[in-house]
């Protein structure tokens, strides 16, 4: 259904027509109100999409309160579209990203190659499938016969070729090529030192980079939960660092990978997460699309100390707003 929707959307936007919106959910809201947010934003449900995201976000950043605003519309709720509106207010925590690299290095042919051909295999609905095998050296195959020959290629290239990878992940001027790099290291025989390659990503400029590197970092942190004998380690600090971002994608992927990453409630992470992104956490937790609040709710609940079926139990009740109203007060007192 969300790829029949995605087609649909994208047939509105090549006809002319803006897609509908269903859901505005809002993150980063403290001093200001959603009201007056809603006042610059200038649509609301049932309104097309903005038609121009740039003069939106502007509208926001015109406001007393506000440094930067960001827009994004996803798929879907209903027959339309997800508008998701960030706002990072004067003196707010935020996420800062490292200055860009400026080195010439880029990718050999076939890296590009591998890459590309996993993505048009992808794309023409070769998904992956519903059962998924974790071989050896431990990344995660696709259970489609022509996905996981193209995954066998791109592990096969992202052993051969880590060095050069993790350097033009960290240093290479050309955001394509790092986005490519992360999602390679991603394959990489030496988990550990493609968790320590991507970690550095996590820090980078660009949102297509963080993306793909928090990206691989779940599928690493899956199989480090399911083999604990390897040793993996994967550090929640620049995780919990990009719950703080303006940029949508930041929020929600870090979301996922703390989902697995706190599976075991290791106290350590989970006092990290509520002393330095408590409020980005119950801003997730309370959206209206309950696709993209659920990460975040299941984080807010391992902190509160629920037990699993707990969370489970008061999210399918619609019970989380009485939750968070119970707890939200009680974990601030702790800081």
């Amino acid at each position: 259904m969300r790829k029949v929707m995605l087609c649909l959307l994208a047939g509105e936007l090549l006809a002319g027509q803006a897609p509908r919106i269903s859901v505005i959910d809002f993150y980063g809201l403290e001093r200001l109100s959603e009201t007056a947010a809603r006042k610059a934003l200038a649509v609301k449900e049932g309104d097309p999409l903005p038609p121009s995201k740039a003069a939106a976000e502007e509208r926001l950043e015109q406001l007393e309160a506000v440094v930067l605003a960001h827009l994004e519309a996803v798929c879907c709720e209903g027959d339309g579209a997800i508008l998701f509106v960030g706002i990072q207010e004067k003196g707010a925590p935020s996420f800062s990203p490292r200055t860009g690299p400026a080195s010439s290095a880029v990718l050999a042919e076939e890296v590009v190659k591998a890459h590309a051909g996993f993505l048009e295999l992808y794309g023409k609905g070769a998904g992956p499938g519903e059962t998924r095998q974790s071989l050896a050296p431990g990344y995660t195959l696709s259970s489609d016969p022509r996905l996981r020959a193209a995954e066998e290629r791109i592990a096969e290239v992202a052993g051969q070729q880590f060095v050069h990878l993790r350097h033009v992940l960290r240093e290479s001027s050309e955001p394509e090529h790092r986005a490519v790099a992360a999602f390679m290291i991603g394959y990489a025989p030496d988990r550990q030192a493609a968790a320590e390659a991507l970690q550095y990503a996590l820090q980078d400029p660009e949102p297509a980079v963080r993306h793909s590197a928090l990206r691989a970092l779940k599928s690493i942190a899956v199989f480090a939960a399911g083999n604990p004998a390897a040793g993996i380690r994967i550090s929640p600090t620049w995780p919990v660092e990009l719950l703080k971002s303006v940029v949508w994608g930041d929020r929600t992927r870090a979301a996922d990978l703390l989902v697995t990453l706190t599976e075991s409630r290791d106290e350590r992470t989970l006092n990290q997460i509520r002393e330095s992104a408590l409020a980005p956490v119950a801003d997730m937790a309370r959206w209206k699309s309950l696709t993209y609040a659920l990460p975040a709710y299941i984080l807010f609940g391992r902190m509160a100390g629920l037990a699993e079926d707990a969370i489970q139990e008061t999210w399918s009740k619609g019970e989380r707003e009485k939750v968070m109203a119970e707890h939200v007060p009680r974990l601030r007192r702790r800081d």
